[in-house]
């Protein structure tokens, strides 16, 4: 009789930092799309997180997310990032139109110790379907954009992260008197969560 050994998918920091950072590449994405930043033809189709997801085809934009994960994924390995804000805003005014707030909890025990944590890819992969599903539902919720519009990133850091050259300060481009709508989470056991 054979024997069946039980396997555990572990998620280390590095993974971890890995799946945050690419689901908010495509977070980012869908936001884009569904508040009409950029023109829906500029958007291709893929499956991700076993969902049609769009992705942006236009150069600029993905040489900014690209490099924008990226150094989002470093920070969350030093346990360094705290929020990220997707920022949609007038381009003629500048007034801020929506801001997508994306928390972060890093597990410290994780970043000082390098402790591992179980949770299958199975399970985080529902956790981030829901969060995506949530995402496109609560765009209906939510007022037509009816001019041209910019985005931009904040992330929110620790005081002592060094600051790549290419991102600037910046006040947190608040809305006055905002509508909110908490969304979801998901944690892959490391504590890295939306």
């Amino acid at each position: 009789m054979a024997s069946r050994t039980a396997t555990k998918d572990i998620i280390t920091l590095r993974g971890s930092a890995a799946i945050v950072s690419e689901f908010f590449g495509y977070a980012a994405n869908s936001i884009l799309y569904n508040r009409g930043v950029y023109p829906e033809e500029s958007f291709g189709k893929v499956k991700k997180y076993g969902l049609p997801m769009l992705l942006t085809q236009d150069e600029g934009v993905k040489s900014f997310i690209a490099n924008l994960t990226a150094q989002l994924s470093e920070w969350l390995e030093g346990g360094k990032l705290q929020r990220v804000v997707l920022v949609i805003m007038s381009k003629a005014t500048n007034e801020v139109l929506e801001r997508w707030n994306f928390s972060i909890e890093t597990d410290g025990e994780v970043v000082e110790k390098g402790v591992s944590r179980e949770k299958s890819d199975k399970e985080i992969m529902r956790e981030i379907q829901a969060i995506m599903r949530q995402i496109a539902s609560s765009i209906t919720y939510l007022p037509c954009i009816d001019e041209p519009c910019v985005f931009d990133v904040l992330a929110y850091t620790d005081t002592d992260v060094a600051v790549p050259f290419t991102w600037t300060e910046s006040d947190p481009k608040l809305i006055a008197n905002p509508q909110m709508v908490k969304l979801h989470s998901f944690d892959t056991k490391v504590r890295l969560s939306h």
